[in-house]
């Protein structure tokens, strides 16, 4: 684990997406994370030593999933399918692929496997299982602010990790998707899925892959940033070690029917592209139901200092 020092930063964005905004300063108290994401050999470790199921490696209860198709009552997990052709950028079910026996071990179905993959980051799990995973080793997951401080790597403000420019000289500096989604990955970064875990440089503080390879989840229920309460004090106070949202009020409005509370995940992935979801970013943030492992998600553990 890296000691990120305590600081005061700028977090969220007003240039990209609306749920980044507003802008505020907040005050992060030093902390430990993980030098890496969790790959698949430590996850390995766990699961020798603990026997833990994955969620994605068991069969969904359908008494909590009323409207689900009995035929998906099965283990198995979401897996990026690249398609064809141009397709509609608002469906995702267009490349999202339930696929049967798909887990961490075998992350796009029961034909793959991670024997050559044991430095990626491991992938198929969800809030649970990094839960269960961060319990084992005497650690927790990371507070959004706390992830996006240590993103920024001391450079406050910028758009990306490294500054205000994507590929700076063409280099590429994360693991993201080059060319147009979801039909059209040129990989000019070398990697057309997860890459291994030091396969870009550190960040000022030593820490690794906090941009791209895969989505992370942090702790935080998913919560738009309340700026309400932010007006409620002096502007020049600062917010001191935010912890965002509550699990009832995390649930997708839009969906009313599907009541599963969402958490924060930070960094954006392999699948983010100029052409679509723009969160190879510190300030980017996405939400996420709890009991959805797929192909594009793992996670980090935090420690008190």
């Amino acid at each position: 684990m890296i000691l990120v020092p305590e600081g005061i930063f700028t977090m969220g964005s007003e240039t990209f997406y609306p749920e980044e905004a507003p802008l505020r300063r907040v005050h992060v108290s030093a902390f430990w994370l993980d030098e890496t994401p969790v790959t698949n050999a430590q996850f390995a470790r766990f699961v020798q030593e603990t026997g833990y199921l994955t969620v994605a490696e068991q069969a969904p209860d359908p008494r909590d999933y009323p409207d689900m198709d009995p035929a998906l009552a099965v283990a198995g997990s979401l897996v990026f399918t690249m398609t064809d052709v141009p397709v509609d950028l608002h469906d995702a079910s267009q490349w999202w692929r339930w696929v049967k026996g798909a887990d961490w071990r075998h992350p796009t179905g029961p034909d793959s496997s991670i024997a050559d993959l044991m430095d990626h980051p491991v992938v198929q799990v969800c809030y649970p299982d990094a839960a269960a995973y961060a319990a084992w080793a005497g650690k927790r997951l990371p507070t959004e602010a706390e992830f996006e401080f240590a993103a920024r790597g001391t450079l406050d403000g910028a758009d990306y990790a490294w500054g205000d420019e994507l590929a700076p000289g063409g280099e590429h500096r994360a693991n993201t998707w080059q060319g147009l989604f979801p039909f059209a990955n040129t990989a000019d970064d070398g990697w057309v899925r997860t890459s291994p875990v030091r396969a870009y440089p550190a960040n000022p503080y030593g820490l690794y892959d906090l941009i791209g390879n895969v989505w992370e989840i942090c702790e935080d229920w998913w919560s738009l940033p309340d700026a309400g309460r932010a007006r409620k004090k002096p502007s020049c106070c600062v917010i001191d070690n935010p912890r965002g949202g509550f699990r009832a009020r995390s649930v997708d409005a839009a969906t009313p029917a599907i009541r599963t509370p969402r958490k924060v995940m930070k960094g954006g992935s392999h699948l983010c592209a100029p052409s679509y979801c723009q969160r190879y970013r510190p300030a980017a943030r996405h939400a996420h139901t709890i009991d959805s492992p797929t192909s594009h998600i793992g996670f980090r553990c935090a420690r008190d200092a």
